[in-house]
């Protein structure tokens, strides 16, 4: 696991222990399989009825709880995962990317520019953004390319977009007055010299999306826009996924499932009677 996934993980079976706490089980959910399958199904129940939690954060908490049973020797427990609706993939129509973009190009840090530009232009992760290191970008050459670290450490590499590649040289002429420059590989770091957090590059993308007007917006919204953009524009799904560091095609389709305006637009194709 990485670093930033083992953080999830654990903050999520904190909450989970501190739930099973103050709840009604019958059993010993630590030491007996029955009573654990019972009480993660309640868990399971609780997350999506009280808290409201999306199917994605209710199976993320319930592969943490997974995890810290397997660890713990009792194995896994029998909840059913939560399926997310067949629906395309929410992403930024033309005129809210133009929204987007200027956005970006006001951010005060260079860092911030050359940050949030990287899910919109190289469909990257917000935990792969902040994995990159200084030697993952190469600038000069033919064809200059950013080296993603993804899941499982598969290695991708995406050609830069021409204004991503000016948002990251701008960034590089300024990091060397940033603290911890030398000592840190790290291709964006806090002021503190060390890497940026996931919760910082949070930040930077919110701070951007509330400037553009659009405060709903996430890295993931970002990378869904990269993603079907390319997509509806012709690029082969195969190439879509290896960009994207898919390691099937299912996932990658989802980005090419029709928007509500399509059908509208699908009609237009129709011949008038003149």
């Amino acid at each position: 696991m990485s670093a930033e996934t083992r953080r999830t993980y654990t903050s999520k079976v904190r909450r989970y222990l501190a739930w099973l706490d103050t709840a009604v089980t019958t059993g010993d959910p630590l030491t007996d399989p029955e009573a654990r399958d019972q009480a993660v199904r309640a868990w399971r129940s609780h997350l999506l009825t009280i808290a409201k939690q999306a199917p994605t954060t209710v199976n993320t908490a319930l592969a943490a709880v997974d995890d810290f049973y397997t660890r713990s020797g009792l194995g896994q427990a029998a909840a059913e995962r939560t399926h997310r609706p067949a629906t395309a993939l929410r992403t930024l129509d033309k005129r809210a990317q133009q929204r987007w973009l200027r956005a970006v190009e006001a951010q005060p840090l260079t860092r911030d520019r050359a940050l949030a530009s990287i899910p919109f232009y190289a469909g990257a992760r917000i935990a792969e953004t902040i994995r990159l290191d200084t030697d993952d970008v190469h600038i000069s050459g033919r064809k200059p390319a950013l080296r993603i670290h993804g899941n499982r450490d598969k290695i991708r590499e995406i050609p830069l977009h021409p204004s991503l590649r000016t948002h990251i040289q701008q960034w590089l002429a300024e990091r060397p007055d940033w603290p911890g420059a030398d000592a840190n590989p790290a291709l964006f770091l806090n002021r503190r010299g060390e890497r940026l957090t996931v919760r910082g590059a949070r930040d930077v993308i919110a701070r951007t999306a509330q400037a553009a007007g659009l405060p709903d917006i996430t890295a993931d919204v970002l990378r869904s826009t990269f993603a079907a953009t390319l997509a509806r524009g012709g690029t082969d799904l195969i190439v879509l996924a290896d960009l994207l560091g898919n390691a099937g095609l299912d996932t990658t389709r989802r980005y090419t499932k029709p928007t509500a305006h399509d059908p509208a637009k699908a009609l237009h194709l129709l011949p008038i009677n003149r």
